[in-house]
């Protein structure tokens, strides 16, 4: 099948060079034909163009390309629950400016020449004393720095583990890239079921028993879209099981820098068996165009994962990695920290608030879980699933965009039918009128299919 990413880069590239403003896009019909791809791959790459404001949907006429007025316009105007991307309005421009700036005249021609795989080695340094605030300690040398945390699963899936296992095990629901890549490559993936209680702690055992798992990766907290955290017993348990049956843990901790409780650590320390690998991102804290991540390994993973990451590219930015380094040293980050932290915490009050009002009006149609303080995803469960289609469809012509969790299953899997609600992006003044339309016509669809 053509890849989904593939035939979205060539729809970009179709939009910027021979269509022009008010085009309509060859049918989905079409464009499976010329791509050799399913219909829903086609509807997947549309539905992405439209949520970044490329084209647009004409009910039962098909889509058009948008101007760069509209385009603005659109997105002024559109409540966007489906995105997940950090507010662009709290991007700290100027400070990172600074350290790019900084990192420049520090650095001069070190920059500009080949790094090394590890990463800067001052930036290296540097992540280890910014982890251990995480309650992540580890050594230098098992340290990585990676070009995002795709590039570390990337890695981890292709790259052989001890004792010969090749299959991952994923949570389902699950980030969407990874399950792709996971299919893409061929690489054997088992799900597991995961709600807003967690997962069946028995079934994972009996996984793990099988003895094909080589790793398992996980979102302990402020999953998207299920919008929850683990317990810390239920990491306990799950580290505890990983041990016992030789299972390796991947724990992509991305929004750790939103956590509200303190004594909240990650699965990393709870892990006396050095069985945990934990991933840290930079993109939903900082910007999503910082193509930084880190990777702590065990030992015994760190030559073939170096090894592996040679074959894949020679470094990670250099320059982005000198200015990360700054701006981490200058105490930059952790004031950016706080900000961000107090937006979306009001963002997240918000949310909840909406979402408890949804379910109070709408007690018979509607079900789903609260998110966890501080974050800013969660999701609602129609009674009747055959609501969703219909219902986004309405909230389409109503400008506001929301989306079903179906890409973050794997393909055959039964996923929850759900629609997710981020509010990463969103206005604080439309959350709660937001949520009450989505709730609406959620309502509204249901009852219509009862009919």
């Amino acid at each position: 099948m053509y890849k989904y990413m593939e035939l979205l880069n060539e729809l970009e590239v179709m939009i910027a060079g021979s269509l022009k403003e008010g085009d309509k896009m060859p049918s989905i019909r079409v464009l499976s034909g010329r791509y050799g791809c399913s219909k829903s791959t086609v509807i997947r790459a549309l539905s992405e163009l439209e949520r970044t404001h490329l084209i647009y949907a004409s009910a039962k006429s098909g889509y058009y390309v948008l101007g760069c007025a509209q385009r603005e316009e659109e997105a002024r105007r559109t409540i966007d629950f489906a995105q997940s991307a950090p507010d662009p309005e709290i991007f700290p421009y100027l400070d990172f400016q600074q350290c790019l700036n900084k990192a420049i005249d520090t650095y001069r021609n070190d920059l500009f020449i080949y790094g090394t795989p590890k990463g800067l080695p001052s930036l290296v340094r540097e992540m280890q004393r910014h982890l251990a605030g995480y309650q992540v300690f580890a050594e230098p040398d098992r340290i990585f720095i990676t070009s995002g945390v795709q590039q570390s699963l990337a890695l981890l899936a292709d790259m052989p583990f001890p004792g010969g296992r090749r299959a991952v095990l994923v949570e389902q629901p699950t980030y969407p890239l990874f399950a792709a890549y996971l299919e893409a490559h061929r690489i054997p993936a088992i799900g597991i079921r995961r709600d807003a209680e967690g997962i069946d702690l028995d079934e994972l055992e009996r996984i793990f028993r099988s003895g094909e798992v080589k790793f398992f990766y996980t979102i302990p907290r402020f999953h998207n879209p299920l919008g929850c955290s683990y317990t810390r017993a239920q990491k306990e348990d799950i580290v505890r099981l990983a041990a016992r049956y030789g299972v390796y843990i991947v724990e992509d901790d991305y929004m750790a820098d939103l956590e509200e409780d303190a004594k909240a650590d990650p699965m990393y320390a709870y892990d006396t068996s050095g069985r945990t690998i934990y991933l840290k991102s930079y993109s939903k804290i900082l910007f999503p165009g910082l193509r930084i991540g880190a990777a702590v390994l065990p030992r015994e993973l760190v030559d073939a994962f170096g090894r592996y990451k040679r074959l894949l590219d020679i470094d990670s930015s250099m320059l982005s990695q000198a200015a990360l380094e700054l701006y981490l040293k200058s105490g930059m980050f952790n004031r950016h920290r706080e900000k961000i932290r107090a937006r979306y915490r009001r963002r997240s009050e918000l949310l909840t608030e909406a979402v408890r009002a949804a379910r109070a009006a709408y007690p018979d149609l509607l079900t789903g879980p609260l998110p966890t303080a501080g974050g800013v995803h969660t999701h609602l469960l129609p009674r009747a699933a055959a609501a969703l289609t219909p219902a986004i469809e309405r909230l389409r012509r109503r400008s506001i965009r929301a989306e079903t969790a179906r890409e973050h299953y794997l393909s055959g899997y039964r996923g929850e039918d759900m629609l997710k609600l981020n509010v990463s992006g969103v206005r604080e003044e439309d959350i709660c009128s937001g949520v009450a339309v989505v709730a609406e016509e959620l309502a509204n669809a249901a009852r219509s299919c009862r009919l």
